[in-house]
Order: C-alpha cells, then sequence, then structure tokens
C-alpha cells in the first residue's frame, strides 16, 4: 500500500547501529546451480533499476549499488522515480517493452497486478536465498504471493500503532501503557469520565476508517477474502468476520464521537483533533506524531507515546502493513544480475544499518524488527515496531485497487459504525460487490 507515506521517525544512536551490525552477519555467496542465485559475472554490463523518491536514501541505494558492482563487476543505472502519482501506468507500460528496466521498486499491494499481467518474474525458486534467513513480515510477503509464487521481494514497512496524549490520560489517572484488551477498555473509560464534552473522543476512530476496523476482523479469525481454486470468496460475512466487526462498532460508538461515524481521518483531520486537545488517542502512522507538533507545537515529544493496539484475541490487533518490494521484470535481459542486486538489497547489512538505521524504515524481517528493538527504540516509534510483528494485507488479487478506489471497504465499516445497517447486512452487500470485482466480473 504506498498511497501513504509511513516513514518511521526518531534519530538511530550510533551504539544502536552498532549493535545491528553485530547482528547482520555476512551473506554467503550460492554455486550458482539451477533455482540458486550465485554470483554472475557482470563486467562490461549494466542493469537499470527503478526506485521511488521518498523511499530509500541515496546513501542505502548507493550501498545496494557498490556492493553489487563489488560482487559481480555490472554497473547500475539507477533511476529515481519522482512521484507515486501515474506510476502505476508508468511500470505497467515499462514491463510490457522488449528490454524494460530490469528492477523496479513497487508499492507491496501493487504486486499482484503487474503478476497477472505477466510482467513480474516468479521468484519462488530464489525465495529461501532470498529471505537469507529471515521470516519475512507477513504484510509484506502476503500481496508479494500471487497463487502460491513469489513476484516481488519485501524491502520495508510501515503501519500504524495508537498514539497518545500522556497528559490526558494521566489527568485521568492512566500512567502505564496498556498491554491487554480489558486494560485499555478500563483506561479509556477512565479517560471518558474525566472528559465529559460531546466533541470529545477519548479514542478518536472515524467510521470510513476501514484500515482501523480491518484490525477488529482479522484480530476476531475473519479476512476480507480468501483464494481457492482460483476463485476469490469474500468473507466478512463468515462468523469470525462478524464478531470482529460487532466488535468495531462497539468501541468505535463507545469511544468515538458521534460525529466521527461517517466521516474519515481527512474531514475533519484526525491529527488536527489530537493536536487540539478533542480526543486522548488516535490511530495513526510515524510521519503524523510530526503533524500533531505542527498543528500543537506546545505538545513535545515527552508528552506523546505509541503502543501497539491490544486485540480481544490475546495478542495485539494484526496491523495492516505498508511499504515497498522489489521486482524484477520477467523481460528482463540480465535476471541473474538483478537477483544479485535484489538479493544484497534483502540483505542483513542493508536491512539493519541502512533501511533502518539510516532511513528509519521498519526492516522487512521479524528477526531485524527484534534486533531493531533490542537497540531501544524511542517511545515514539517503539509501538509501530512492535505492532509489525503481527501483520496482514489487503487479499493478492489482481482487482483489488477497483475495492479501494470505489470506496465500498470505507463504507462497509461506516454504515456499521453509523447503524445504517447491521454488520451482517453490510457485509453480504460488500461481499457480493467483491466477489465480483476481485474475480474479475
Amino acid at each position: 500500500m504506498r498511497t501513504t507515506r509511513f516513514t518511521v521517525i526518531g534519530a538511530v544512536s550510533t551504539a544502536a547501529v552498532l549493535a545491528l551490525s553485530a547482528c547482520a552477519g555476512n551473506a554467503t555467496n550460492s554455486t550458482g546451480a539451477k533455482g540458486t542465485i550465485g554470483t554472475p559475472a557482470g563486467a562490461g554490463k549494466t542493469i537499470t533499476v527503478w526506485a521511488m523518491r521518498g523511499d530509500l536514501g541515496p546513501d542505502t541505494l548507493n550501498a545496494i549499488n557498490t556492493q553489487f558492482t563489488k560482487e559481480t563487476g555490472a554497473k547500475v543505472d539507477l533511476q529515481v522515480q519522482a512521484s507515486w502519482e501515474g506510476i502505476t501506468t508508468k511500470v505497467t507500460t515499462a514491463l510490457a517493452t522488449s528490454n524494460p528496466p530490469d528492477v523496479f521498486d513497487l508499492g507491496n499491494t501493487q504486486i499482484p497486478s503487474y503478476a497477472a499481467n505477466g510482467g513480474l518474474l516468479d521468484l519462488t525458486p530464489y525465495k529461501k536465498e532470498l529471505q537469507q534467513g529471515n521470516t519475512w513480515l507477513t504484510g509484506l510477503e502476503l500481496p508479494a504471493t500471487v497463487d502460491g509464487k513469489l513476484y516481488g521481494v519485501p524491502t520495508f514497512a510501515g503501519d500504524r500503532a495508537v498514539i497518545y496524549n500522556k497528559k490526558i490520560w494521566a489527568a485521568a489517572g492512566v500512567t502505564k501503557v496498556p498491554t491487554t484488551y480489558q486494560a485499555l477498555i478500563a483506561d479509556l473509560d477512565k479517560i471518558k469520565a474525566a472528559n465529559t464534552a460531546s466533541d470529545f473522543s477519548a479514542f478518536y476512530y472515524p467510521g470510513q476508517y476501514w484500515y482501523a476496523g480491518m484490525q477488529w476482523v482479522w484480530d476476531a479469525g475473519g479476512d476480507i477474502a480468501t483464494l481457492n481454486n482460483g476463485k476469490w470468496t469474500s468473507g466478512l460475512s463468515s462468523e469470525k468476520a462478524q464478531q470482529g466487526l460487532n466488535d468495531f462498532k462497539t468501541f468505535q460508538n463507545t469511544y468515538s464521537s458521534v460525529a466521527s461515524r461517517t466521516v474519515d481521518i481527512h474531514k475533519p483531520e484526525h491529527t488536527q483533533m489530537f493536536a487540539d486537545g478533542k480526543t486522548a488517542a488516535i490511530l495513526g502512522i510515524p510521519t503524523e506524531i510530526s503533524t500533531i507538533k505542527k498543528a500543537n507545537p506546545k505538545l513535545t515529544d515527552a508528552d506523546l507515546g505509541t503502543f501497539p493496539f491490544p486485540g480481544k484475541s490475546g495478542k495485539t490487533q494484526p496491523v495492516m502493513i505498508g511499504g515497498s518490494d522489489w521486482g524484477i521484470a520477467a523481460k528482463s535481459q540480465n535476471k541473474e544480475l538483478a537477483l544479485a542486486w535484489t538479493k544484497i538489497a534483502a540483505s542483513p547489512d542493508i536491512q539493519n544499518n541502512y533501511v533502518f538505521a539510516k532511513d528509519g524504515w521498519i526492516p522487512n524481517s521479524v528477526e531485524y524488527v527484534k534486533a531493531a528493538q533490542a537497540t531501544g527504540l524511542s517511545p515514539l516509534i517503539t509501538g509501530f515496531f512492535a505492532a509489525a510483528l503481527t501483520s496482514k494485507s489487503t487479499p493478492a488479487a489482481a482487482n483489488w485497487s477497483t475495492i479501494e478506489g470505489d470506496l465500498s471497504i470505507n463504507q462497509l465499516f461506516s454504515s456499521i459504525a453509523s447503524g445504517t445497517k447491521s454488520p451482517a447486512d453490510a457485509a453480504k452487500a460488500f461481499d457480493s460487490h467483491a466477489d465480483s470485482v476481485l474475480n474479475g466480473n
């Protein structure tokens, strides 16, 4: 999902970088046998890499390119794309040419559409080597896996966590971060009792905020849709999904304002509501912390904190992961070199010492996230890293973008929050629509 920037804020100390270096280890080269990447000879050759501006920084890309040239002798023609606007059409057109760029920086949920058109190389035979002994974050790997085949290599992640105002919480007698759902509810009840204004929300949770709403469905064991024998079947009418949708309605109606039931996070901006003291908490992305402080300079880092949303399941609620993956063009004239470059980009050194330590992103695997946590993270980003360990994504269907574009999933949650439809009726209507769209009807 690349419609929103997710970059993680907070400086990383020198000690943290050194600690991550110790965790990095050294990637070993394979023999070059069939199904392995090896170290192809690339002297005199050049591969073309499309990277998106605002994703990996110049230092990170330079480190990848330098290591790649050192290992293979090949050079890199790095072409940084200036904007995500119109990029889908641009990438689709490039992939269809006879001599496309070799490696592409792709939004994680864009991959199914490119794979469905035959534009991306099947990376399944190389998956184990590309993982390099690590477990990729589920929310990055799932959308890169289409019909059981891998078409993208996770690059970095961004997610959502609870952002809360410590002053408001402390004034209500809450000084500890809740780690269970029961504790969260007890804390919000205290905050609600201490702030009785009709326009105040103990937890501002807009009805159309489907990213937040889906966390309840996933926490209850439901899902948007599943693929069986080549056919997508929507699942919000299932018993587990219905439990999640009912739990969502109860929470939203209890702790967020009546006015929030039919709106999204932008009208009004939920960050502005937070900055104005109209709410004690929101579910947000890392960059929104800076937005809040800009809107209210009186709020300092010490006044703010983050934590993953505790689920009724006893675990943290699964979060929607946004981020990017590297894809290789099926028509690449340099597939072996492209694979070698991508392996370096996913390596421990790049993930730990550049993607996290320099660019401030959540790295692509469970192991790298835990290594980052071990360095001692700022309270402003601890919640996001913890949340990333339990993640999900949208269905890996070529037509998923239609569902997001027509706002049918926004309307699903809004109708439930506002009471214009019961969770059962809202899910029935959505499932019928999604079944048609996802199966290309």
